[in-house]
């Protein structure tokens, strides 16, 4: 049964494989046994290598172990979680904040306690799986609106019934596409038709805004939305996943939300890594700056050449091919010339719009990014695509 479906998928280059590398993320990959510009992480900051967060992993490992034993429910909290959560409460300018093991969790367990099968929710059509699978698992109704269309989503809750619970589920910057969610007009509609509105920050978080706060801190609209998620894994360049909020919305999803009371906590290690890392990230601003810079060249470079690209304003700089074959094409033939960016397929995005989804990072070089703008011109010249 299982080959067949394999060779289903095989047929319509749907299938993936693992790709072991023999070096830590970064800038450059050590791959096959030869250097490679990285251009897919998601450690936009070069924090997952950094040395001030790698002791803070060790240090907390050599004091607590390397895992947390069990809910911290049930066998207590560490110090480190607790630390993690006050400084990123400090942050995010909210009350409290509680970690989850990573952003999927995050969103299984807390959409379903958000709303119940009574309620209507209404998310963008490309939310992150995480956040749809959340949304089903709440049992409420699920409309899903056009990406972005704030008029589609008031036409929605024009027609709830005015006593119906609503919330509207979107990310903040989208990981798929890199563009932003219009949070100011979605603000104002959940305000306007009382509906709750939940923002899946995970890209945002450490890299958007003037101080790196996120997608809300860039709009000015922190005081109109009260909690949001995030992730440590991205920015952070740790893993686990947060909610900041309200101190009172913060201890009922602890007494309610499943994948924080039945999951063993995260490692003590993990959330001293996204402690250090959040204070370099407001004790270096400069590394946000390397990083819009670099997105920059790319982002002209990749234009000057001319790929069709989607309507990003981040460090996600998806070249959009088409099927999914011409897609792993094109991203075999930048391996071949020295740069990692792997084909994104459905079902991460779309039938037919398969794409090169490119992230640049603050640590590379302007050497890095011209070589790999060349490889990008020979692959698209290779393949057809130019």
């Amino acid at each position: 049964m299982f080959q067949e479906k394999l060779r289903q998928m095989a047929g319509e280059s749907l299938t993936r494989r693992l790709r072991t590398l023999s070096s830590g993320t970064g800038a450059t990959v050590q791959f096959g046994g030869r250097s490679i510009i990285l251009l897919c992480s998601n450690d936009y900051l070069g924090l997952a290598i950094h040395p001030a967060v790698i002791q803070a992993a060790v240090r907390a490992t050599e004091q607590y172990g390397t895992g947390a034993g069990a809910s911290r429910l049930i066998c207590g909290t560490l110090p480190p979680h607790e630390e993690l959560e006050s400084a990123l409460a400090r942050f995010k300018g909210t009350e409290s904040v509680l970690l989850f093991g990573s952003g999927y969790l995050a969103n299984l367990g807390i959409i379903p306690r958000l709303i119940g099968r009574k309620g209507l929710i209404l998310a963008d059509r490309l939310c992150h799986a995480s956040l749809i699978d959340g949304c089903r698992l709440s049992g409420a109704d699920f409309r899903v609106y056009r990406h972005r269309d704030s008029s589609h989503v008031e036409a929605l809750l024009k027609r709830r019934s005015s006593n119906r619970p609503a919330l509207i589920v979107t990310d903040g910057l989208f990981s798929m596409d890199g563009d932003l969610a219009p949070l100011p007009e979605l603000a104002s509609l959940a305000k306007r038709y009382d509906a709750m509105l939940y923002v899946d920050d995970a890209h945002g978080t450490g890299i958007i805004g003037p101080t790196g706060r996120g997608t809300l801190e860039h709009f000015g609209v922190e005081q109109e939305i009260s909690f949001h998620m995030g992730t440590l894994g991205k920015a952070l360049g740790s893993s686990g996943a947060y909610l900041a909020g309200p101190r009172d919305m913060v201890e009922y999803l602890l007494n309610t939300a499943r994948p924080f009371l039945f999951t063993t906590a995260s490692p003590p290690s993990t959330a001293a890594a996204a402690g250090a890392a959040l204070a370099i990230i407001q004790q270096e601003p400069d590394r946000r700056a390397r990083l819009w810079s670099n997105r920059q060249r790319l982002f002209e470079g990749l234009q000057r050449i001319g790929f069709r690209m989607t309507e990003t304003i981040s460090p996600i700089l998806p070249i959009l091919i088409g099927d999914a074959a011409s897609a792993v094409a094109f991203a075999e033939h930048l391996l071949a010339q020295g740069v990692y960016a792997p084909a994104i397929r459905p079902p991460t995005v779309p039938d037919d719009t398969s794409r090169i989804r490119v992230t640049v990072t603050s640590e590379h070089t302007t050497d890095h990014i011209d070589a790999a703008l060349r490889a990008f011109e020979s692959a698209g010249q290779a393949t057809g695509l130019l």
